[in-house]
């Protein structure tokens, strides 16, 4: 692949050096043990909170429609500013811009544990958000950067396995913290392991040239895309409870259309036409969609039409991600040994079928029957999840590696937020009781060809 700009040979920028750690010889594995740490505790806030909403509510003394801004006020910037900041990310230090967002993301969790009115607290969870859009297309970039190429599917299945793991088991993580240490505990847990993030990238990554702010020009050409993945996020987030709120995605459409015109979306639409990472983007929302979708319709069918206590309905989710979690390390040795596509494929076809064996539940199974479903659709997700980033990523140009970051985190943020709202959707629109793990299915079952085929375009890289 010949070079697709200048900046993808300055040194001390994100694009460059992308095999310095593998010209070395030297496989950093404690920098990959970051980017999973960190894409853990950045998918956790997305879930964590949750569960304190109503003890927010209770200690600030306002109501539980405005305590929802402590979620959505990490939720919404973080969508919002992925493709603005993979944009800005090809041209600044990687380790400037790692400790910069780690080290901002702890101080508001510190700032939103202190907040004793919901002003402070919503500005902490903004500040918040913005640091953890940097992270998630930080991630990805310095896991692949910090091996040699023969390695690079075992490096990107750490992030890409534990950032979802972290998103599921939230719930569970803050319910303990809840009932011991109060609401204040749920934003502090993640401070230990953004302090250990720390260290760890400051003696392990050399002096960089450091960060450099976005201009103006950059700034004002964010606002579109920033605004109209806002409003998606606020229809979906908003539909899972009213699905007529997904009529208010229309109006994301015509600022994200302006915004492709402009020369900030031009590179992010030219990284999606290059041969294949239309298709394995496409597939990443779909796997997204379906874990979220069956997640929800699986946790909500246990809770209020069977009478399952909580205790029993968090375990039985569980077996979800604990099995994803088992399954990503031996995947990233599968696809650096068969290749990523097949090995994605291979997982996104098992998904479909535990999400398909579903299907068919008619509220008399148990809850290992249908725990073992589950583990069976958690072990495909794991199969797929570090595969399908490194394709993404082996593929992108060099210089435009954030950008290809962002655009795939950008694709399962947006699938694990479609997921709920669709599956609510299709149940009140059909009145059929299967109609949610019916979509969770079908959703799988789309990832399947668009991972599997292999790119017949004569452009395509190996």
């Amino acid at each position: 692949m010949t070079d697709h700009g200048a900046g993808a040979d300055r040194p001390g920028h994100i694009s460059a050096g992308a095999d310095a750690g593998a010209d070395a010889g030297a496989d950093r594995w404690a920098l990959v043990a970051v980017a999973g740490l960190l894409s853990f505790v950045a998918m956790l806030d997305m879930n964590i909170v949750t569960v304190a909403l109503a003890d927010i509510a209770d200690g600030l003394h306002v109501s539980a429609a405005t305590a929802q801004w402590a979620v959505l006020g990490y939720q919404l910037p973080v969508v919002a500013l992925l493709l603005p900041a993979g944009r800005w990310l090809d041209g600044v230090g990687t380790r400037s811009a790692v400790l910069a967002a780690t080290g901002g993301f702890a101080l508001c969790s510190v700032l939103a544990a202190g907040a004793d009115r919901i002003a402070w607290l919503i500005a902490a969870r903004l500040a918040q958000g913005a640091c953890g859009a940097v992270l998630f297309v930080l991630m990805p970039v310095l896991a692949i950067r910090s091996v040699r190429p023969e390695k690079r599917a075992r490096a990107m299945s750490v992030p890409a396995t534990l950032g979802p793991v972290g998103a599921v088991t939230g719930p569970a993580v803050g319910g303990v913290l809840l009932d011991h240490l109060g609401w204040h505990a749920v934003f502090l847990v993640k401070v230990p392991v953004c302090v250990l993030a720390l260290v760890v990238t400051w003696r392990a990554l050399p002096p960089d040239g450091g960060l450099r702010l976005p201009g103006r020009r950059a700034a004002g050409d964010a606002l579109p895309v920033a605004g109209g993945l806002a409003v998606l996020l606020t229809a979906l987030t908003l539909a899972a409870g009213r699905p007529a709120w997904l009529s208010l995605a229309l109006a994301a459409v015509p600022p994200l259309w302006w915004w492709s015109r402009g020369p900030g979306g031009r590179p992010v639409t030219g990284v999606l036409r290059v041969p294949g990472l239309l298709r394995a983007h496409g597939a990443v929302l779909a796997l997204a969609a379906g874990f979220a979708a069956a997640h929800y319709v699986v946790a909500l069918h246990l809770r209020r039409d069977e009478g399952v206590s909580a205790t029993t309905t968090g375990l039985t989710v569980l077996a979800f991600p604990l099995a994803m979690g088992l399954a990503g390390p031996p995947a990233g040795r599968l696809a650096d040994r068969y290749g990523a596509r097949p090995t994605a494929g291979a997982g996104a076809a098992l998904t479909a079928a535990g999400l398909l064996l579903l299907v068919p539940w008619d509220g008399a199974w148990s809850a290992p029957d249908v725990a073992w479903r589950l583990a069976l659709a958690g072990l495909g997700m794991g199969l797929t999840g570090g595969p399908v980033q490194a394709l993404v990523m082996g593929t992108a140009p060099p210089d435009r590696l954030a950008t290809a970051g962002s655009t795939v985190q950008l694709a399962r943020s947006l699938g694990f937020t479609l997921g709920p709202a669709l599956a609510t959707a299709a149940g009140g629109l059909t009145g059929v009781p299967r109609a949610g793990p019916v979509l969770a299915a079908t959703a799988a079952c789309l990832a399947v060809p668009l991972l599997a085929l292999p790119d017949r375009s004569p452009a395509a890289r190996p």
